[in-house]
């Protein structure tokens, strides 16, 4: 639409197409950008690799959407607040989640639930768009004690199908919550194609119908995420109230290592989408970032972090099984304690 169009800093072919920001690319932003991506992209391999061999459970690989998380979460600052989906372990990654922890949530473990100390990441919400009305809420909490501390919602483009989505919209609008609510617009909501989800051309335009900012951003572009996040994320801190950021990315594989993306959209769907990561490589090249002894550094100190990582997740001593039972209500009812000791007394006889 001609009232959202697509902000973009850097095309595909990553030649700088926005002059005006020029000047505010530097050499530590752009190194920085590329460590988490590449830091990101080889963990998400690696994650549906460990899948593949049974030493993880189902995975939702992020692939193509690494340019979108990595830079909303590189704009926040330490005391803000992180409320992801179950697709942006990439986001968390880069805010400062425990690489080992990660994977631990991806082996069923509870432990895998727990921030480091001091950082205000939400566990990852599995609910379609439940986590707006936290992030909404957190962030109100925020603005009463009178901090200039904000709250990011992650969502996908299926979320905003969902009353969450326009609860947590309308109470952000009504309240003027410092709130960034950032929807990764990757095309598909499982099967069901962006066109399907909603009669709107833009989920930015939603927007509108609270009253507050909304804009569309080329999301496989870092730069482009970034400068409009430290926008939102001004405005938020100064009174301004929330922000809608639609980043328009790409989702390149299946929704989770349980699906089968062939079965409802073509293969050649979305070939004409350049890899974000590929998009500041060029980049870098482009304009003279690109250092040699810099990219071998950071894959090989990429790589060997993500290998202890692994070693560490599968050193952990075996999970308790009452875990399953023991962390859903404060006082859990009697079927529930039945089912918990039918279960475990079935164990005690294998």
């Amino acid at each position: 639409m001609e009232e959202y169009p697509l902000k973009q800093i850097i095309d595909e072919q990553g030649n700088l197409v926005d002059m005006q920001n020029r000047d505010r690319i530097h050499k530590e932003l752009v190194e920085n950008g590329y460590y988490h991506m590449y830091r990101i992209r080889t963990f998400d391999k690696k994650a549906k690799s460990l899948q593949r061999q049974g030493r993880i459970g189902t995975y939702p690989p992020f692939e193509g959407q690494e340019a979108a998380q990595v830079a909303s979460a590189l704009a926040l600052d330490s005391n803000d607040w992180m409320f992801p989906t179950y697709r942006d372990h990439g986001a968390m990654l880069t805010f400062g989640a425990d690489m080992v922890r990660t994977f631990l949530y991806w082996n069923g473990r509870v432990e895998g639930c727990v921030p480091p100390e001091g950082k205000r990441i939400f566990p990852a919400a599995v609910p379609i768009a439940t986590q707006i009305l936290h992030a909404v809420g957190a962030s109100w909490a925020e603005k009463r004690k009178g901090t200039d501390h904000i709250a990011i919602a992650y969502f996908g483009d299926g979320a905003t199908s969902e009353g969450d989505f326009h609860e947590g919209l309308n109470f952000a609008g009504v309240f003027q919550t410092p709130t960034i609510l950032f929807n990764q617009n990757n095309g598909y909501a499982i099967s069901v194609p962006f066109e399907r989800q909603t009669n709107s051309k833009t989920i930015a335009q939603k927007a509108v119908a609270y009253d507050i900012p909304g804009v569309r951003v080329d999301g496989n572009d870092f730069f482009a995420v970034y400068f409009e996040m430290q926008k939102a994320i001004k405005r938020a801190r100064t009174g301004g109230g929330p922000t809608l950021i639609e980043a328009v990315t790409w989702r390149v594989g299946a929704h989770t290592t349980a699906d089968d993306p062939t079965k409802y959209r073509s293969t050649e769907i979305g070939m004409d989408v350049v890899d974000p990561l590929i998009r500041m490589e060029r980049f870098m090249k482009n304009y003279g970032f690109w250092d040699d002894a810099y990219i071998q550094k950071t894959h090989q100190q990429v790589e060997e972090e993500i290998e202890s990582a692994v070693k560490a997740m599968e050193s952990y001593s075996k999970a308790n099984v009452e875990d399953m039972f023991d962390y859903v209500f404060a006082e859990p009812p009697k079927q529930l304690l039945e089912q918990r000791d039918s279960y475990i007394e079935l164990l005690r006889g294998q």
